[in-house]
């Protein structure tokens, strides 16, 4: 098991500032574990509520008469089932006589009281599934994502059938849990058919005729699984030139194991000979740069001009503007479309990500490098 080692100074950090602190993500992505990790340093008492469990639910069934006699950490599971219980941690955190660490398995979008209750006592911490900068071996990591579970299994076919069930789960009955009433089968499509435009603009109007929806329909859909971190809407940059830009957004998987298990492909053999591998690929390497920055999903974009310019990813970071691109490619070279983005952005620098090993300067302010290399260069950073 991964320490998470970056996540815990997060952790830390957030815990010395907020009386209260959120920690989002996925279900199944590590969140209880890194809270007991967490616990366990801390210099006081601590109280555990987990609201999956039936008991912990009635004990809170009155929250002020149980919180308010309580001192030291209290940490709260699952908040997203409980989501009265936010006017009175803002009431109890005010009194300073406890900290509280909240998780949950949506996004603060969706769970709207915490932001709205809790203004000024909160802080935020996504916590993903595993991730490179972490020290996943790449080719395990894309195949079969980053849930621990699915990550550490035994072999891939163990893996496979775990994401399976995660996916079942998922449809059947954390959806309902938010208070979405929505059929399992129609998500389900939905979702495979979001599997053939991965990495591409969204065309909502075309998905609706597809499913038999209105484009409303599909963008209720689409905030579901945004807010539940299944998939990345990445919205389109625009710069102030002459030329016209793109300006729908971009939809991703988040978790490539997810994303192949909706596809069918089973193993690293199987992914390489299909046809998306490229997009595949994209949307993976994509996801492992944005955490590797720490990116908040507001702050990264692409950009793309009606004439065939454009960048898949740029990112703002420390008075910088950075570009990427991803080429699944022995020795991608660099094109008309990079010196394009380059100018008319004006690029600090812009990365060519790679599967490969090689670090090498292309053109001024042009770098090709490996997406291990990238990785094992910010995890040094962060350490």
């Amino acid at each position: 098991m991964l320490k998470r080692e970056l996540f815990l100074h997060l952790l830390k950090e957030q815990m010395t500032i907020h009386p209260v602190v959120a920690l989002l993500g996925p279900r199944q992505c590590g969140k209880t574990t890194l809270a007991e990790i967490f616990s366990t340093s801390y210099n006081g008492m601590t109280h555990r509520f987990d609201l999956e469990n039936p008991q912990d639910l009635l004990a809170l069934s009155n929250p002020m008469v149980v919180l308010e006699r309580l001192t030291g950490l209290v940490i709260i599971d699952e908040i997203q089932r409980l989501p009265e219980i936010f006017p009175i941690l803002r009431v109890l955190s005010d009194k300073k006589q406890a900290s509280y660490l909240i998780l949950g398995s949506a996004s603060r979008d969706l769970i709207k009281q915490s932001s709205e209750t809790l203004a000024g006592r909160i802080g935020y911490i996504e916590l993903t599934p595993f991730l490179m900068v972490e020290g996943c071996m790449m080719n395990q990591l894309l195949v079969r994502g980053g849930f621990p579970r699915s990550y550490l299994a035994s072999d891939d076919r163990e893996s496979y059938l775990w994401r399976e069930s995660y996916i079942q789960t998922f449809l059947e009955r954390d959806i309902p849990n938010l208070g979405f009433n929505i059929s399992p089968l129609l998500l389900r499509r939905f979702w495979m058919m979001l599997t053939q435009v991965h990495g591409s603009i969204l065309n909502m109007s075309n998905l609706a005729v597809s499913l038999g929806v209105s484009a409303h329909n599909i963008r209720h859909y689409v905030e579901i699984l945004t807010g539940t971190f299944m998939v990345r809407l990445m919205p389109p940059w625009f710069e102030n030139i002459h030329k016209r830009q793109v300006k729908t957004p971009k939809i991703f998987f988040r978790d490539s194991g997810l994303l192949l298990t909706l596809l069918g492909i089973h193993s690293e053999k199987e992914l390489l000979m299909h046809p998306n591998l490229g997009a595949i690929w994209e949307g993976f390497a994509l996801e492992q740069v944005i955490q590797s920055l720490r990116i908040r999903p507001e702050e990264s974009f692409f950009w793309r001009t009606q004439d065939g310019a454009e960048i898949d990813l740029l990112v703002f970071t420390e008075g910088k503007r950075l570009g990427f691109e991803f080429k699944f490619s022995d020795s991608p070279k660099t094109t008309k479309s990079m010196h394009s983005a380059l100018s008319d952005l004006k690029l600090d620098h812009l990365f060519v990500i790679y599967p490969g090993q090689r670090e090498i300067p292309l053109k001024d302010n042009i770098s090709l490098i490996g997406l291990e290399g990238w990785n094992r260069k910010q995890a040094k950073t962060i350490e």
